[in-house]
């Protein structure tokens, strides 16, 4: 897939700018790249998503280096690097560290249950990697492993969260409907709590969109 390099850094200053306004990336918190014919464009390190400009995005290679620009990318740049080194099909990454979504990382959950039939459709699982220490070679290799896997997202324990997809659209779409997902489940568990759809029901679902 071909990109124009201005067109990529106006993508992520939008969709960068949306994940902080639906409060799912804090201050100064999250990151968010995508590759491009040229090697693989990145937000700089330390600025909020919200008050990004053109030049808080970088061009790194694959090995993390600096390609072009005069600020320092993301410190979880080798987590970037990592996936996109061992998917092919996948285009854009958001890192972020949505409030809600987290807290499952804190928890020491995985997301599995199947309570919305959206959520049945489309994750089996949503895993929960341990911990590693942020920025490090350990944790990208332990992204990679899980990506490598099959699975286009995955919550980083006492940390946040990690998805990928062909276009930030729908890298975004994916995140703000895993918050969707929480946000019910939290709610249901105030409530009462959240009682699950069934494995027939959730077979259904699955046979329902086959043949559509």
């Amino acid at each position: 897939m071909e990109f124009s390099e201005q067109g990529s850094k106006n993508d992520i200053l939008y969709w960068s700018k949306r994940l902080y306004q639906k409060e799912m990336s804090p201050s100064t918190s999250g990151n968010v790249s995508l590759k491009t014919s040229e090697g693989i464009l990145i937000t700089a390190s330390g600025v909020c998503l919200n008050d990004m400009n053109e030049d808080d995005i970088v061009l790194i290679d694959y090995n993390g280096n600096l390609k072009s620009g005069n600020k320092k990318p993301s410190s979880e740049k080798i987590m970037h690097t990592e996936i996109y080194m061992r998917r092919d099909d996948i285009n854009a990454i958001i890192h972020c560290h949505c409030p809600l979504i987290t807290a499952f990382c804190v928890a020491g959950k995985s997301i599995k249950a199947p309570i919305l039939p959206d959520f049945a459709l489309m994750y089996d699982e949503i895993p929960l990697i341990p911990y590693f220490c942020p920025s490090t070679i350990q944790l990208a290799d332990a992204v990679g492993n899980c990506f490598d896997l099959g699975n286009n997202v995955a919550l980083l324990q006492n940390h946040g969260v990690v998805l990928g997809a062909d276009t930030l659209q729908n890298a975004f779409y994916q995140l703000e409907s895993i918050r969707a997902y929480v946000q019910t489940y939290f709610g249901a568990e105030v409530i009462s709590c959240a009682k699950p759809l069934n494995k027939k029901q959730v077979a259904e679902i699955r046979q329902l969109y086959i043949k559509k």
